[in-house]
């Protein structure tokens, strides 16, 4: 597996997309990235609305919910997906300086704080709690899974979700009113695209990647 400066990244762009579908590429790219037939891939999606839930989820938690519900591997426990959102899966394979995974969350929090940053809006950590906030609202939610030290599920941005979506359970264990979005927060509109490609940008410069290449479909 390429670790070394000259690592490339793939990104995908895959639009709007089905929870179940993006799980199941991300559970194929998962096999491929560990036997080395890919590369490290990131991809980028806007889901249909679903809930998930991580492995520290109560019993019923979320049973409220009108959406579909879905248990899944990653840490964590009950979020959203979906439209207004940009959901970030990076599968990659952790080099032996960064197998850490209190370090690789910290890395793509930072990867979301300096993509905030880039639209003037400060953001930061909070004591104790895994994702991004500004001021005392949560705007990302994180969530991983490593397997032989590739990773996969990802973290959520909050752009123009509906922050309704967020009230028939408790997100991440936390009250709904915790949770804000990207847009409340600028003074203009913002396309999930434009946020995407800032993501991305923090994405290769925190990870240290020296080229991407975009493998995205229109």
């Amino acid at each position: 597996m390429s670790t070394g400066p000259d690592r490339k990244l793939e990104l995908r762009r895959l639009g709007r997309t089905r929870y179940d579908a993006v799980h199941a590429l991300q559970q194929e790219l998962l096999v491929e990235r560990i036997e080395g037939r890919v590369g490290d891939v990131l991809l980028f999606t806007e889901h249909e609305p679903v809930v998930t839930l991580g492995r520290k989820s109560p019993a019923n938690d979320a049973g409220g919910v009108d959406v579909p519900i879905v248990v899944v591997e990653r840490g964590g426990e009950a979020t959203y997906h979906g439209p207004g959102q940009v959901v970030g899966y990076p599968i990659v394979y952790l080099p032996e300086q960064r197998r850490d995974l209190h370090k690789y969350l910290r890395d793509l929090e930072e990867v979301v704080i300096r993509a905030l940053g880039d639209f003037d809006v400060p953001a930061g950590r909070k004591e104790g709690l895994t994702g991004v906030w500004i001021g005392r609202k949560k705007v990302c939610s994180l969530g991983v899974a490593v397997r032989r030290w590739v990773t996969w599920h990802g973290f959520a941005l909050n752009v123009n979700t509906d922050l309704d979506a967020f009230r028939s359970f408790n997100p991440c264990g936390l009250d709904p009113d915790v949770m804000t979005r990207l847009a409340d927060h600028v003074d203009r509109d913002l396309a999930l695209d434009e946020v995407e490609m800032r993501l991305l940008v923090r994405f290769a410069e925190v990870f240290e990647y020296r080229e991407v290449v975009d493998t995205s479909v229109d």
